[in-house]
């Protein structure tokens, strides 16, 4: 049996505004953008070099999904973000503005710093020794 996670959803408020950090401030692929209806899209984000895992960026549909967006975790890091290069990437994060969370610290199994997305969701850059 093989099994594989192929997207993950992701709430937010407005599909260009993500669309926009993911790809501009993140340098992700926008990999998919169909439009399903008039308030719906498909939308699917990956990292560049990624042959895995999507982030589905999906608009909130009603107030209870609008009230998840930034916190689908209760405040837990929530998305893993692997790199080859942490000084590079971190880096693009400072250049662009977004909100480091916790400093760079150096951990046994690699670098690791945290930063927030525009909603508030908490991501770990890692560069695995």
């Amino acid at each position: 049996m093989k099994q594989t996670i192929a997207h993950i959803a992701l709430v937010v408020d407005d599909y260009d505004k993500a669309i926009e950090f993911y790809t501009t401030k993140l340098h992700f692929n926008l990999i998919e953008d169909t439009v399903l209806s008039p308030s719906k899209r498909w939308v699917l984000v990956a990292p560049q070099g990624s042959s895995g895992c999507s982030l589905l960026l999906a608009k909130a549909a009603n107030d209870e999904q609008l009230s998840r967006v930034g916190n689908q975790t209760g405040g837990r890091v929530f998305l893993f973000l692997n790199t080859d290069n942490f000084q590079r990437d971190y880096q693009n994060l400072i250049n662009n503005g977004i909100s480091i969370v916790r400093e760079p610290v150096k951990e046994t199994w690699g670098m690791v710093a945290v930063f927030a997305d525009p909603y508030g969701n908490l991501w770990d850059l890692i560069e695995p020794i």
